[in-house]
């Protein structure tokens, strides 16, 4: 409670008991018609702001919120998002919140199925999704809908599914903005790779594609003589494959100096690079992991645009728990920071920072 408006304040104003306050204030029964009016226009008279912590401390009840998102690989943009989540929930211990991450098979419907009946019959207060495929989640949301359970979108924004608010970068312009630091590097080229990473013919994520789709939107504009050459790269090979297809591929190409890719998966092609001396070469990734941070250090990717992975995770959690908890409003749509990281700058990042 605002601490210079005292509950004795209200019902002497009011003309009504303290207990009678309360009961408003709590949004408890047996509060006459009459009454109810009275503290109503007191509290509008005073300008009374509501303490929603201490309410939300003296309620002592417990939440918990899922955390529906693909499996992944250690050092993954992935478990930045998680341990952003897990340090919200321990930031707000005090309100009891807890959250729970599941885990499914990308490219598997029948993976993302079980896994958000799987949430439904646990009863969230709050669910977190990074979504499949539009029509798949829509039935999850749809349910959630139905059952009054507010959820967030992380990573890939789909309007249409009226999520309570969404979490990530607008990929339109980030892939604009790739292009254009890219062409401060590479503008006299005659080509440059296109390094995918694919599964069944399909691109990981919405937001790659359109990452992509900002990318060659620039291109076109501005550089439409520079040819743009795919490399599809499977899912889940081991490096040794991975290494051979880079071979082939630069052998083919050696007027080729500058690769991007619109996923965390740089390293693959930077690593390769500095395994074979090709100092020539450069590429220019996505996020600011561990594998890409040592390649961006010693200079086989050229630049790095992070994009708050901890901070999308912890955000998350925290607009559920202000929703939810706090019963305030929230940003219906967050896009997060465009940044660019090169070698002299990496060191001072600081990918924790809310």
């Amino acid at each position: 409670m605002d601490e210079k408006i005292r509950i004795k304040d209200i019902a002497e104003r009011a003309g009504v008991s303290v207990g009678t306050v309360d009961r408003v204030l709590h949004k408890r029964p047996n509060v006459s018609q009459k009454a109810r009016e009275k503290v109503e226009k007191a509290l509008a008279e005073m300008d009374y702001q509501p303490n929603m912590y201490a309410s939300a401390l003296a309620y002592n009840k417990s939440y918990t919120f899922y955390l529906l998102m693909p499996k992944h690989e250690s050092e993954a943009y992935w478990e930045e998002i998680e341990e952003g989540a897990m340090k919200a929930c321990e930031r707000m211990r005090d309100f009891q919140i807890s959250v729970k991450i599941m885990f499914y098979k990308r490219f598997d419907t029948l993976s993302f199925t079980k896994k958000y009946n799987e949430c439904l019959d646990s009863a969230p207060d709050g669910v977190i999704i990074v979504p499949a495929e539009l029509e798949i989640t829509r039935q999850f949301t749809d349910k959630l809908h139905q059952r009054n359970i507010p959820f967030v979108l992380l990573d890939s924004n789909m309007p249409d599914l009226r999520p309570l608010s969404f979490y990530g970068q607008d990929s339109l312009s980030s892939g604009s903005f790739a292009a254009k630091v890219l062409m401060l590097v590479a503008s006299g080229e005659k080509e440059i790779m296109l390094m995918k990473q694919m599964k069944d013919g399909k691109v990981v994520s919405r937001q790659q594609e359109n990452r992509e789709v900002g990318f060659r939107h620039y291109m076109r504009e501005h550089f439409p003589h520079i040819k743009i050459i795919e490399l599809n790269l499977p899912l889940e090979y081991e490096r040794k494959n991975y290494d051979a297809i880079l071979e082939d591929f630069f052998t083919a190409h050696p007027q080729l100096h500058h690769c991007i890719t619109f996923n965390s998966k740089a390293h693959i092609v930077g690593t390769f690079l500095l395994r074979t001396n090709r100092r020539d070469i450069q590429i220019m990734g996505y996020d600011m992991v561990g594998k890409n941070m040592e390649c961006l250090k010693q200079g086989s990717i050229s630049f790095l645009i992070a994009q708050h992975a901890y901070m999308q995770g912890y955000s998350c959690v925290d607009t559920l728990f202000r929703a939810i908890v706090l019963k305030k409003e929230v940003e219906p749509v967050n896009y997060m920071p465009i940044e660019l990281l090169l070698k002299e700058n990496v060191d001072y990042y600081r990918r924790t920072q809310l």
